[in-house]
């Protein structure tokens, strides 16, 4: 009588393979991407609180509690990402960005380290790489960095000039303001921001330097109306290439989703020619009845 076979025991790899897969599933389903956004949405208000010393009196045991449970969710969502995705998690930015601002709140926030606590709404941002929208005007605004910063360039050169004109022509009667060339820089900034720039420094400066007009108006239109629109210009190429660079990829995707459904059709099709010219044939090679 044949012996029942014994079940083949799986492999610590097998077992690997299917727990990784598992996780995959779970990480990939778009039901625990707004779990983790919701959570991401509680512990924001629940950092907000820990601020009022009014909601700590009454609750601040039951907001640390609920801070230290979504941290852990946070810390066990990072981990199962690393154990799936292992190399292609260290490739992808946003991965890394997750992982700090869900590892900066596991410091020890104690002594000299008591600041870090303060970083700890930094995981709000996890909303950027959860939300499709936000990480594409982050990544907008991440490929304008270069134009951005040639004009910051420009616009420190002209700073530099404008600040050493300031502290020559009104440095001796106004040493608060354009005293040296750092108080002239920020007079400066204060001016091109608008902020109490006519009342505040140009009028009085005018009651003494009746043509400073001549200085301050071409300052405020390079700076204010030339300069920082390049900046908003900039901006809007890179969203707008941003904005480009998805739809470009959204209709790749389309094309490959029409193609797959069309491959079996175009293989039948094949298969259905490949039939008829074999019947043909057939035909061709039977003697006529009159033979």
């Amino acid at each position: 009588m044949a012996q029942p076979t014994s079940p083949i025991p799986h492999s610590a790899p097998d077992r690997d393979f299917g727990l990784r897969r598992w996780l995959r599933a779970i990480l990939d389903d778009r039901r625990a991407e707004w779990v983790i956004l919701v959570l991401i949405i509680i512990n924001a208000i629940t950092l907000g609180l820990e601020t009022s010393p009014a909601a700590m009196a009454a609750a601040g045991p039951l907001l640390e509690t609920l801070d230290g449970a979504i941290l852990s969710v946070f810390v066990v969502e990072i981990a199962a990402r690393i154990y799936v995705r292992r190399a292609a998690f260290v490739r992808d930015p946003w991965n890394l960005f997750d992982f700090f601002v869900v590892a900066i709140a596991l410091v020890p926030a104690t002594g000299n380290l008591s600041v870090l606590r303060a970083l700890r709404i930094l995981r709000v941002l996890r909303l950027i790489t959860i939300v499709p929208s936000l990480r594409r005007v982050v990544g907008g605004l991440i490929t304008a960095l270069p134009g951005m910063g040639s004009i910051v360039v420009l616009l420190s050169l002209l700073y530099y000039v404008f600040a050493v004109m300031a502290t020559k022509l009104f440095g001796q009667s106004f040493p608060d303001w354009f005293g040296s060339i750092g108080a002239s820089a920020y007079s400066l900034f204060q001016i091109m921001t608008l902020e109490s720039w006519s009342m505040g420094i140009v009028r009085p400066v005018m009651e003494q330097y009746p043509y400073a007009w001549a200085f301050f108006v071409p300052y405020i239109i390079v700076t204010t109306f030339a300069v920082l629109n390049l900046f908003i210009g900039v901006v809007v190429n890179a969203m707008q290439t941003e904005h480009e660079k998805v739809l470009a990829e959204e209709r790749k995707a389309e094309l490959e989703a029409v193609h797959q459904e069309t491959e079996p059709l175009v293989a039948e099709i094949k298969e259905l020619r490949a039939e008829i010219a074999s019947l043909r044939e057939v035909i061709v090679k039977q003697p006529s009845p009159s033979a």
